[in-house]
């Protein structure tokens, strides 16, 4: 029996895929468990219906994402914070804070846990920081950290 599946099931396959099964597989626990339902002509329609619109919508994303990109990597990001003689801050700059001065400076709204360089800046100077933004979409900060 072919079967579309409605959600991930292991050892079956993943949301959206079209499988073989056994008959009393698919119609017992399959079906029955809202886990897949038959593929008849109309529900394939439906199916390539879904994977358009998902299709489209990921388009979407993509091109809003590489827009913030154009945005980030626009400007410099000066921000002032208490340092010792050294160079060394005192505490340090978080990816928290950089999403607070995104949002200040640029009005970029971008979450904390998308950053690929996850360490803490503690030193004056210029830095770079990566954020994926997208599946392969990484824009770069470019902060410039001085001394109050």
């Amino acid at each position: 029996m072919k079967i579309i599946l409605l959600s991930d099931v292991k050892n079956v396959g993943k949301k959206g895929e079209v499988k073989e099964v056994a008959d009393g597989y698919g119609r017992n626990y399959l079906i029955r468990n809202h886990l897949a339902v038959e593929a008849t002509r109309k529900s394939m329609e439906i199916l390539e219906k879904q994977k358009a619109d998902d299709k489209a919508r990921q388009d979407e994303l993509r091109r809003e994402a590489e827009a913030v990109k154009k945005i980030i990597e626009s400007e410099t990001i000066v921000y002032k914070v208490k340092a010792g003689k050294e160079g060394k801050l005192f505490g340090s700059v978080s990816t928290g804070k950089i999403t607070e001065l995104l949002k200040e400076h640029l009005n970029v709204t971008v979450d904390k846990k998308k950053f690929v360089d996850n360490d803490n800046i503690t030193v004056l100077g210029k830095h770079d920081v990566r954020i994926e933004l997208y599946k392969g979409v990484i824009a770069t900060v470019k902060l410039d950290i001085q001394a109050q």
